[in-house]
């Protein structure tokens, strides 16, 4: 791409997205003021596929691929050309509200994509833009998972994303994988004073079993996570018990090392049958796999961000330095279906600085501020779809790339 034709798109773009902020902060207020949990965000499926749909040239799906709250928004230019997209969160967090800030996603993914079939149209760019409204982020079988297992993605080329914090200006985000396992032990009940050998006790096979995963963390990798509770701890003091359960979420930096972690808290699960006797039942339950960046994604990313006045703190990382976050994001899913960029942002921080997830950042993530700096995300990611689409044979480049990526991963 000439320099003449990068000004022209980054120009048009700033314009564009400019252009929409007025109707685009009612509607970041309103999601952010009606928190809706995960596959319940009725008010927020209805607001945001209303205002796509009052867009010229866009058309939208309700209840997209038989998930009550999905929806799906697409421009086509009427020739053919690249497939890009971009993702739309909106589900809120229990007690806790919008504190992920997905009412900052949903409004820096509609700037984007809406921005993007405007200089599509200015330049006379073939090709598709397609918005995926994606419910249930938050928790375990997210919508982008579901959306991609019926097919949704099907033809899609890349997919583009953002998340807001405090720390970090990056679109080269790896997240990590994460898996539920969850544990039951059936032993046999007796009293404990009269009879305690005709028992089975199903709670000592718990606390064996968590003794074992605790004994374990010492010889786990620095970037593994190990989290386990005991939800069921067995009856009166004064039996031996006939039940016990406990589940144990688990983190790794990939999909390969959680996979041997996963094997190997099953091992502590299966030791603490073995050593009392107890029945015991496992059952696990996959996570979102970790995010693997597209680092030509990411280069577009960052030339847009950069060339954008008044840029932020903290600088995006210089060269291909990977921005580790140790949360997990069913857009990593997607990054294993397709090249992907999970851009983070950095919003201003509250008094206390309270990240994601805290009762502060949900209020930060209410601001007008807040607002504005996903604006500027929505520009940078619009900029990255226009190069895929502007540039002929960037989109193989990007295409090579990743499979290069799957296939280290694969290694």
């Amino acid at each position: 791409m000439s320099n003449i034709a990068f000004q022209d798109y980054l120009s048009d773009i700033d314009v564009s997205v400019d252009g929409f902020r007025e109707a685009l902060w009612p509607l970041n207020k309103f999601i952010h003021d009606n928190p809706e949990l995960a596959f319940k965000e009725y008010k927020a499926h209805e607001a945001l596929a209303r205002f796509m749909g009052s867009q010229n040239d866009w058309k939208v799906t309700t209840s997209a691929y038989g998930i009550e709250t999905a929806w799906i928004a697409s421009f086509d230019s009427g020739g053919p050309g690249p497939v890009v997209s971009f993702n739309a969160e909106f589900d809120a967090l229990p007690n806790l509200g919008h504190a992920c800030g997905h009412n900052l996603i949903a409004t820096a993914s509609l700037a984007a994509g809406l921005a993007t079939a405007e200089v599509m149209k200015q330049h006379d760019l073939p090709g598709r833009v397609l918005i995926f409204g994606t419910p249930g982020e938050e928790g375990i079988g997210g919508g982008k998972i579901r959306l991609l297992e019926a097919g949704a993605y099907k033809g899609v080329d890349i997919s583009l994303i953002s998340h807001p914090g405090i720390l970090n200006n990056s679109p080269r985000v790896r997240t990590t994988a994460f898996a539920r396992i969850e544990v039951e032990y059936f032993g046999r009940a007796a009293h404990a004073a009269n009879s305690p050998w005709l028992g089975v006790n199903a709670l000592d096979a718990l606390v064996v079993a968590y003794n074992a995963v605790s004994v374990l963390r010492q010889q786990t990798m620095s970037t593994d996570v190990i989290g386990m509770s005991i939800t069921n701890g067995g009856a009166a003091p004064n039996i031996i018990h006939a039940y016990a359960a406990g589940v144990c979420v688990i983190r790794a930096n990939t999909a390969s090392r959680l996979k041997e972690l996963q094997q190997k808290i099953s091992a502590c699960f299966r030791a603490g049958g073995e050593a009392t006797g107890a029945r015991v039942e496992i059952k696990i339950t996959p996570g979102y796999l970790d995010h693997v960046p597209n680092r030509v994604l990411a280069a577009s990313y960052t030339k847009y961000w950069n060339a954008l006045p008044n840029v932020p703190d903290p600088p995006i990382p210089s060269g291909e330095q990977l921005t580790l976050v140790k949360a997990s994001t069913d857009q990593g899913n997607i990054s294993y279906a397709m090249p992907s960029v999970n851009a983070s942002f950095a919003i201003p921080a509250g008094p206390l600085r309270g990240q994601p997830h805290s009762p502060e950042f949900e209020r930060s993530s209410a601001t007008k501020e807040a607002f504005e700096r996903a604006l500027r995300v929505s520009k940078a990611l619009a900029g990255t779809a226009i190069d895929v689409l502007g540039t002929p044979g960037l989109l193989e480049v990007i295409k090579e790339q990743w499979e290069r990526d799957m296939e280290a991963i694969g290694e």
